[in-house]
């Protein structure tokens, strides 16, 4: 698949299975989110790989967060589940620093394009993915938990494996709707 194509045809997939990237392969998909868009060279990501005992680990820390949201036992039995729907999760994080040129929103951003950078690296050599952000992105205790404070951000959880399910055919859509012309 060309690069071109890749993009046109990107879709999330939900249904993911093992094997997940590894190896040279896990490395090409970091070193794919290293070379997102970074105004300033500030460099304003980090990248927590959550697979085997790390998707128990991220299930506990998304469990503490929903009973301390006072959640019922189905929530906090789907937050617990959350983590195992693939075999590996890549939580992005926007470590931001001040800089008199670059915004924290271009640091946000900026991470964003790397978790999107990883996610096609991904399917360029096989594996799929999908971003999910959700509320537990924002929550308190996990932001502890991933040592996110201040300006930083959870800007999503990539999650990574092999397609156990077709891709459904990416939409076409309508450039009209979408697209001003100044």
């Amino acid at each position: 698949m060309n690069a071109l194509d890749l993009l046109l045809q990107r879709r999330s997939i939900p249904r993911l299975a093992e094997p997940a990237p590894s190896g040279q392969t896990l490395e090409n998909i970091l070193q794919a989110g290293l070379r997102a868009p970074d105004h300033g060279a500030l460099t304003p990501w980090q990248f927590v790989v959550c697979e085997g005992e790390g998707l128990t680990r991220l299930s506990q820390i998304l469990v503490e967060a929903a009973k301390a949201d006072g959640a019922d036992d189905t929530a906090i039995e789907k937050a617990k589940q959350a983590p195992f729907r693939a075999p590996m999760v890549i939580a992005v994080i926007a470590r931001t620093r001040f800089h008199e040129k670059v915004p924290t929103i271009e640091q946000h951003i900026s991470a964003g394009c790397a978790t999107q950078a990883m996610q096609m690296a991904a399917v360029a050599q096989g594996f799929q993915g999908f971003w999910r952000t959700g509320t537990f992105a924002y929550h308190p205790v996990v932001r502890q938990a991933l040592d996110v404070d201040g300006d930083d951000a959870i800007v999503g959880f990539l999650y990574l494996g092999t397609p156990d399910c077709a891709p459904a055919n990416a939409p076409t859509r309508d450039t009209s709707k979408y697209v001003k012309y100044l």
